[in-house]
């Protein structure tokens, strides 16, 4: 059985949701954040980065939660969390796996740090994130989410920031990522995994 060592308040969650949607269980190892909300100095015992989600199956550990969902739609012969391999489909979806933490994280971050601290959002920052809200607006379309296929590892991946980015307010203004957002968090997937683990975003 897979072990996920998993952070409160964090990316794991992530990978709980695709686990539940599999239909597999798991042995959770969870860690608390610290009064500064960071992660505990047992998590660097499990990845020399103290990074999580981490998963061990197989003798190997494995980080980056875009390849932990990567390997768990291999290990269990998924399909349906991918376009069809081969299709322009399936080559965007990876494309929009990938611009998750690749490209969009760090503009989040950069508003959601200040917003956690109580500080003013650099105009800069506020810009950058606006401009990326109307990129995955644009993205979403007329469907309920990234693919015609239904949901895929891709909103699986998003669904972090958007959570955070909510709490912080600053969906605000993009009604058509914030009911995105609404249709993610009503997944039975997401559902059982936060029922499980807790939310992703700490409360206010």
């Amino acid at each position: 059985m897979i072990t996920l060592h998993a952070l409160q308040y964090s990316r794991a969650i992530r990978v709980l949701w695709l686990l539940s949607d599999l239909g597999q269980p798991c042995n959770r190892v969870d860690y608390e954040r610290t009064s500064g909300f960071r992660a505990p100095e047992a998590l660097a015992r499990v990845h020399p980065l103290g990074k999580s989600p981490v998963i061990e199956d197989d003798g190997q550990k494995i980080a980056e939660s875009a390849t932990i969902l990567r390997y768990l739609v291999a290990k269990y012969g998924d399909d349906s969390h991918q376009p069809a391999r081969g299709t322009q489909a399936y080559w965007r979806h990876e494309s929009l796996l990938d611009y998750v933490e690749a490209s969009f994280a760090e503009v989040a971050l950069a508003a959601i740090l200040p917003a956690f601290q109580g500080k003013e959002i650099p105009e800069e920052a506020q810009a950058a994130l606006d401009t990326h809200l109307g990129y995955i607006a644009q993205e979403i379309g007329s469907g309920p989410f990234f693919c015609d296929s239904g949901l895929t590892l891709a909103d699986i991946q998003i669904s972090y920031l958007l959570a955070m980015l909510d709490r912080m307010g600053l969906l605000d203004g993009h009604p058509q990522v914030q009911a995105y957002w609404q249709r993610l968090q009503e997944q039975p997937g997401y559902i059982a995994a936060v029922e499980q683990a807790g939310p992703m975003a700490p409360p206010a």
